[in-house]
């Protein structure tokens, strides 16, 4: 035995031993044969390309995106620029490391000697299970993996919902031909053995308290054998490889580009060109999850609600016409700009709609608001109980206001009317804080030369005609009558 039984070249010689690639180390499994894998040239100088990639079946479907590669190799780093980037759409990240399977009794006595990088330790028939459900448009309840229990816990779960985009990330994900058929883009992350074990013993020993010398030896063990049989063989099926990781900033901006007009195949703003989706930002994300939740108290509630209607109002106000005008500024140069609108008027569907006044008035100077009251009863909506609009709002823009757009069948009956007064279908601009699609589609077929602006387009309606994922009766929780 070397001198100093702790050095590094000891450690690492010690681990190696025999090459192996089961599941665990008492010969219940038996190993794969190693792949042989001759990678094509490009895919050896680090030339990233894409492959056919084939649409989503349906239109409605979420765009798939497989992420793989080595340990640290900056798969999450790729995950969160993609992200930051496709911030206008609702994406659901899920991790492979989710379905761990639980070990038992006996697995824990020899944890040690656990390949938690081997395909057999995954559940994969509930990952796919997972990819389906949110495929079919349906929230899933994913696992929370306890790794120092190494079990699942048992009450608690992470709650995903309808989604455009769901990124699958893992180092397995390409090993087994069913996860795979579920992608529309493979993404393969390259990047150098010893760049990533240099990383992971960063990782490991700062991150999660580990000595150097079991983070080298489960390395040895267990993690480089995986890779070179189950990881580095799936590289083959990538439509996309990054050489560099995270680094590689040009890769991941032209995937973003290429998600961008995949996406655009099926987005409802490119179907009626006269609906306007205001551009998510997190700070807007963050407040359609703040008045989502059931238990926010009812003063958040209308604080973020009240923000996200001011954003709404604003962005309706640019599609208003305007007429160029000239001003002298301070310094005595003279500024070239637009004037507002000057005959505009508002019209609230009673009583929500009213939740959305104060911001048009916060926004418009002086500005005259009508009310239009419709009986809603299941799907129907269609009974007009009172109107009071303004005596000239034939000569006038509208903007009708409404926070949430469901079966459109009330939104229409308001629009009907507006129409019957005199005020041009052009005329009017319909704004809300959710639309479903069932309510864009009736308004729009019937009404293609109105505009409507929305901050968020929604799921689907159920079968008592509620939003889904929705945010309930908007009006009781917006003053208080839901208590």
């Amino acid at each position: 035995m070397p001198e100093d039984s702790t050095s590094i070249d000891y450690v690492m010689e010690k681990a190696s031993g025999p090459h192996f690639s089961g599941l665990r180390l008492d010969g219940l499994l038996s190993s794969p044969s190693k792949s042989s894998s001759s990678s094509p040239s490009f895919f050896r100088t680090g030339v990233s390309c894409f492959s056919p990639i084939s649409d989503p079946a349906a239109p409605n479907q979420p765009f798939v995106i497989g992420v793989t590669g080595g340990t640290a190799s900056g798969k999450t780093t790729v995950c969160d620029m993609i992200i930051q980037q496709l911030h206008d759409h609702r994406i659901v990240l899920v991790n492979q490391d989710s379905f761990y399977r639980g070990l038992t009794s006996e697995e824990l006595k020899n944890v040690q000697e656990y390949n938690f990088d081997h395909p057999d330790a995954f559940d994969t028939e509930q990952l796919l299970h997972c990819i389906d459900t949110l495929k079919s448009g349906q929230p899933y309840q994913i696992p929370i993996y306890d790794f120092k229990t190494h079990q699942r816990k048992t009450d608690a779960f992470r709650q995903v919902n309808a989604c455009d985009v769901i990124i699958l990330e893992g180092i397995l994900v390409f090993h087994d031909s069913r996860v795979r058929d579920l992608m529309h883009m493979k993404i393969f992350v390259d990047t150098d053995a010893d760049v990533r074990l240099a990383r992971r013993i960063r990782r490991d020993t700062v991150e999660r308290g580990r000595d150097i010398d079991s983070v080298l030896e489960q390395y040895a063990k267990f993690v480089k054998p995986a890779f070179d049989d189950f990881v580095l063989p799936s590289k083959k099926y990538a439509d996309v490889i990054i050489p560099r990781g995270g680094d590689n900033h040009v890769a991941v901006d032209l995937i973003v580009q290429h998600i961008h007009t995949k996406l655009g195949l099926h987005d409802l703003c490119k179907i009626y060109p006269n609906v306007f989706l205001i551009q998510s930002t997190f700070q807007i994300r963050g407040m359609h999850t703040l008045i989502r939740e059931k238990d926010i108290s009812k003063h958040d509630f209308v604080f973020y609600s009240d923000r996200l209607i001011r954003l709404v109002v604003e962005h309706g106000l640019g599609h208003l016409p305007f007429t160029e005008k000239q001003v002298v500024t301070p310094t005595g140069a003279v500024y070239s700009g637009v004037d507002f609108c000057k005959k505009l008027c508002g019209v609230s569907i009673i009583r929500s709609g009213e939740s959305m006044e104060n911001a048009l008035r916060a926004c418009c100077k002086g500005i005259k608001i009508g009310k239009i009251l419709i009986h809603r009863v299941g799907d129907n909506g269609m009974q007009l109980i009172y109107e009071k609009l303004p005596s000239d709002i034939s000569e006038r823009h509208v903007l009708l206001l409404d926070p949430v757009l469901g079966t459109g069948n009330s939104a229409s009956q308001a629009i009907e009317l507006l129409i019957q007064k005199g005020v041009p279908e052009s005329h009017i601009i319909f704004l809300n804080l959710i639309s479903a699609p069932e309510g864009i589609h009736c308004v729009c077929k019937r009404f293609p030369s109105l505009k409507i602006v929305t901050s968020e387009i929604d799921q689907c309606l159920n079968e008592d005609f509620r939003v889904i994922p929705g945010l309930g009766e908007f009006g009781d929780r917006y003053f208080g009558t839901d208590e």
